[in-house]
């Protein structure tokens, strides 16, 4: 990735919290200039448990005036709104942004695939968004994180990584895209961002 710089600018996306009863979820995205300078806020609604994730995140970031600044997407996980995925591939694509999925547990792909099993018809289909491209173990300062990437190489994401994580094992546009999530559907930031 050439243009990595120290001012480099990430979107971080995270879904507020939600009961399976809902039929939406709050999506919020942020754009960062590293290492922790919020310079934006964008928003989206997804279904829960649906399908279009992947979609209303590239649209929410490729009508917004922060798609040519922004240099990289951080997701927290690939699934938001419960099992609504996120195509990683797909995502770049439709956005032209490099994107890395952080984790702070490597995933139980026997877990998921009898758990979309048991809740869904096209569970196939949505199984093979979650096994789409390779899980990285990352080392931090703390635990390890796992991570899956599109749009640059291993060493690249290790970089932005490191560039904008500053506390604990999260990068700081997904630490505050969760902050701000929750703030606005609990009236207040609870739990471990």
């Amino acid at each position: 990735m050439k243009d990595l710089k120290v001012n480099i600018r990430a979107i971080g996306i995270d879904d507020a919290p939600f009961s399976f009863s809902d039929d939406e979820v709050l999506l919020v995205g942020n754009l960062v200039r590293a290492p922790n300078y919020l310079e934006g806020i964008l928003s989206t609604y997804v279904e829960v448990d649906g399908n279009d994730a992947t979609e209303k995140i590239a649209e929410m970031i490729n009508i917004s005036r922060f798609a040519e600044q922004a240099k990289v997407i951080f997701t927290d996980g690939t699934a938001v709104g419960g099992f609504n995925l996120i195509d990683l591939k797909a995502l770049f694509e439709k956005t032209k942004i490099p994107v890395i999925s952080v984790s702070r547990n490597e995933p139980d792909f026997e877990g998921i695939k009898k758990a979309l099993k048991g809740h869904f018809d096209d569970w196939k289909s949505r199984f093979d968004i979650f096994k789409k491209g390779s899980i990285q173990m990352v080392e931090t300062k703390h635990l390890p994180i796992y991570i899956q990437s599109e749009g640059l190489n291993l060493n690249d994401a290790k970089r932005l990584l490191k560039l904008f994580t500053i506390r604990g094992r999260l990068p700081e546009p997904i630490r505050i895209s969760h902050i701000v999530a929750s703030g606005i559907v609990r009236g207040e930031s609870k739990g471990k961002p």
